[in-house]
């Protein structure tokens, strides 16, 4: 993976890969939503609020999915020291907040109507939100130091430890007694759902992984620029000639990442 620590790699990679993620995610989203809207059945005891699972469900599965990834990268800073892995972490954080936050809000409006009530405290609810609330720490750790080597240690630590809750989001409906009901994709035997209700499912989850990636790249893009910004002015290059891509910013980027850990 150090091959890809360069930000030139990094970005010429993303680069070429990006029109075409931007105009699959685009495919995916459309046809993911017709066939949720007008394209799939009505259940014949939910009725029309079963539509709620196609947002919810690959939601719930992107807050998990993102919260994997930003422990790894968190791993990958703290054992590895790989450059763009923290950065990559600092970008995750917010998009699986935003996931993880949506799968509560659907899942109350999807409760309401079946349930009778907007919140229950049962395990799977209360486990969806406690990763909110580990997203939410991880971004306010990250910021709270002056010295951002500090900051990604101690963000990287909090991820990590904060990993043995997605397991426990995952099984909470096998291991306790929920309103929730047991898994219906992911299960030994293959999925109990109907085809006709797992097709625009799973092209909505593949809809939200490219947002993700999509979003990811955006964001880390953002903070090599900035951090290449920062390196310049200290170096009092910025004013001097314009930046060139490539080795500009590799070296902007070590310059950066250096100052910061000098601090």
């Amino acid at each position: 993976m150090h091959r890809f620590a360069k930000p030139s790699v990094f970005l010429k990679l993303t680069g070429a890969m990006m029109p075409w993620v931007v105009a699959l995610t685009v495919i995916l989203t459309a046809t993911g939503l017709y066939l949720a809207l007008i394209g799939s059945p009505v259940d014949y005891q939910q009725g029309n609020t079963v539509r709620i699972m196609y947002i919810h469900v690959p939601a719930a599965w992107m807050g998990l999915f993102c919260y994997v990834g930003m422990a790894l990268c968190g791993a990958m800073s703290l054992i590895w020291k790989h450059p763009l892995a923290d950065i990559c972490a600092r970008a995750t954080a917010p998009v699986g907040a935003t996931f993880t936050a949506l799968t509560l809000v659907t899942g109350s409006l999807w409760g309401e109507p079946m349930w009778g009530t907007w919140w229950v405290w049962d395990a799977r609810l209360t486990s969806m939100l406690i990763l909110l609330f580990l997203y939410l720490g991880y971004i306010a750790l990250v910021n709270a130091f002056d010295d951002p080597e500090r900051g990604s240690k101690a963000g990287s630590a909090l991820a990590l430890v904060g990993a043995i809750n997605v397991p426990i989001v995952k099984f909470s409906v096998d291991w306790w007694n929920t309103l929730h009901q047991p898994a219906s994709v992911a299960r030994m035997g293959g999925p109990s759902i109907d085809p006709s209700m797992l097709a625009p499912l799973l092209i909505m989850a593949f809809a939200f992984t490219g947002y993700y990636f999509i979003v990811l790249v955006l964001r880390v893009r953002l903070e090599l620029n900035q951090r290449r910004i920062r390196a310049l002015q200290l170096s009092g290059l910025f004013d001097e000639r314009p930046v060139a891509s490539g080795d500009h910013d590799e070296l902007a980027y070590d310059q950066g990442h250096n100052a910061g850990a000098s601090k």
